[in-house]
């Protein structure tokens, strides 16, 4: 009933010209008895046989209905024909503020950063989503998390001489657990380096051991590199990447800019979404 139920959200996101399929695989660790953990990068994950910790009440499964939908990644059913200063920005958000759904004022912001990162040599090409939940951070520090996990990612591409440019939303709710989609630009010969240094971070972030699950990151359109080696393909991956991220928007800013998915957005406690500086609002303007 579970899988139906997905099939048919899939089946509604549909633009005008290709159809989203939805992607949900098994975790490996529940076919396996959770014997072991695969990283989320294909190609570049490595198996161990260490035991996974209990799960604490504030640390719970990761399950087939609601949160696992959060962690699946959406790409279109197309297959790619070609090879292969920063900060947080956005709308100033008190730390205990809470929203249910992203304002017409996020959705246009959002989609002005996207196609600012491309103007600017930085095209968003990596899609991750972070359960924080599950890795044990509650709702209320859900935002604060986010934060530190961008500020690793961009001192990271900056020591290796990448600019970077970012968005993110936040969603949460009953049955999907707060969690994080973030749209991000990452060369990919720095892929299999962040690989192995995921992980590490989410563990300095929630202070618990990492589970398999938490955070899954694939590159938008299924392939490295489509930015470059086709990037009229990248475009339409990134649309469709753009709307599943926007999924949460309000009913009013769904009919404003014409989201074809839509799906609550479930409470939220402090920043609901931002950018990075470099595609914000101002940086936009600065550029104009």
């Amino acid at each position: 009933m579970a899988q139906a139920q997905f099939d048919r959200q899939a089946g509604d996101c549909v633009d005008r010209r290709m159809m989203l399929a939805a992607m949900p695989k098994p975790f490996d660790s529940d076919r396996h008895g959770r014997a072991f953990e695969t990283s989320p990068f294909p190609g570049f994950g490595e198996v161990s046989i260490a035991p996974v910790q209990p799960l604490s009440p504030e640390n719970p499964a990761i399950l087939a209905t609601g949160t696992a939908l959060a962690i699946s990644y959406l790409r279109l059913g197309v297959a790619p024909d070609s090879p292969s200063s920063t900060g947080r920005g956005g709308a100033r958000n008190r730390a205990d503020r809470e929203s249910h759904a992203l304002s017409a004022a996020h959705v246009a912001n959002l989609i002005a950063a996207a196609g600012h990162a491309g103007a600017i040599g930085l095209p968003l090409n990596r899609m991750v989503t972070i359960h924080w939940q599950a890795a044990g951070i509650p709702l209320a520090g859900m935002a604060k998390a986010t934060g530190r996990f961008t500020d690793m990612l961009a001192k990271f591409l900056t020591r290796h001489k990448s600019g970077s440019a970012l968005l993110w939303t936040h969603e949460g709710g009953d049955g999907k657990g707060g969690h994080c989609h973030l749209l991000a630009h990452v060369p990919a010969a720095l892929v299999p380096e962040i690989t192995g240094r995921l992980r590490g971070w989410l563990r300095l972030i929630s202070g618990q051991q990492y589970r398999k699950g938490v955070i899954l990151s694939r590159p938008i359109g299924g392939r490295l590199g489509m930015e470059t080696g086709n990037p009229e393909l990248h475009a339409v991956n990134l649309e469709a990447a753009l709307s599943y991220v926007l999924k949460g928007a309000s009913t009013k800013a769904a009919a404003q800019f014409d989201l074809a998915l839509l799906e609550p957005g479930g409470r939220v406690i402090g920043k609901r979404c931002g950018t990075s500086q470099n595609i914000g609002a101002k940086a936009r303007k600065a550029k104009d």
